[in-house]
């Protein structure tokens, strides 16, 4: 007996000791379980991390964004451009528009005129309108004026008046110009008179 119980007492200090390393190798178990518990769901969290948050797409969408911008607003300047150009030519085009109008009547009293003269048996007073006339005409066409042609041409609202309908004989004439009583004018392919027609019926 007196031998057995140092034997116990040692036997329970290294039970004691086998118990006190079993608790500390499962708490270093645990510790290393933890943190690896940790980092996995730090690294699941860093993968399921929405890409907006990412600084550098960030960075490449707003760049898209103010190209898209910047393309938009060049196209429509370039639009503008245009659109001024065409406004302005047409402006040009159409700026003496006023006066010529007003000189239709000169050139309409001038055919008169020439009718009238080729009664006359006078070829110098036939001469003188002529060119005249002519004159006229050569420098009112170099700004854009030009003659419509309407005897024989089929009616159109667009570019004639009609003053009356007559009746005619051919059927090919019906619905078509037969006489002019003034004449109708272009200026750059505009129209700026019409023409007062009669139209056959």
């Amino acid at each position: 007996m007196k031998f057995k119980l140092p034997f116990r007492a040692k036997k329970c200090e290294m039970n004691q000791e086998t118990t006190k390393g079993d608790a500390t190798a499962s708490q270093q178990q645990e510790n290393a379980i933890a943190e690896e518990l940790k980092l996995s769901s730090e690294v699941e969290a860093s993968e399921q991390q929405p890409l907006d948050e990412d600084p550098s797409i960030k960075f490449i969408t707003e760049i898209a964004e103010l190209k898209d911008t910047h393309l938009r607003l060049f196209a429509e300047f370039e639009n503008y451009k245009r659109r001024t150009l065409k406004e302005r030519s047409e402006l040009i085009k159409s700026a003496g528009s006023d006066i010529l109008t007003a000189l239709l009547p000169v050139l309409d009293d001038f055919d008169r005129a020439i009718k009238s003269a080729s009664n006359t048996s006078d070829p110098a007073l036939k001469e003188g309108i002529s060119l005249i006339h002519g004159k006229l005409n050569g420098i009112l066409e170099q700004r854009g004026l030009k003659i419509m042609k309407s005897i024989g041409e089929p009616f159109n609202v667009d570019l004639h008046e009609a003053i009356t309908n007559v009746p005619v004989e051919d059927e090919l004439m019906k619905d078509k110009v037969i006489d002019e009583v003034e004449s109708g004018y272009y200026l750059h392919d505009k129209v700026i008179r019409y023409a007062k027609v009669v139209v056959g019926n």
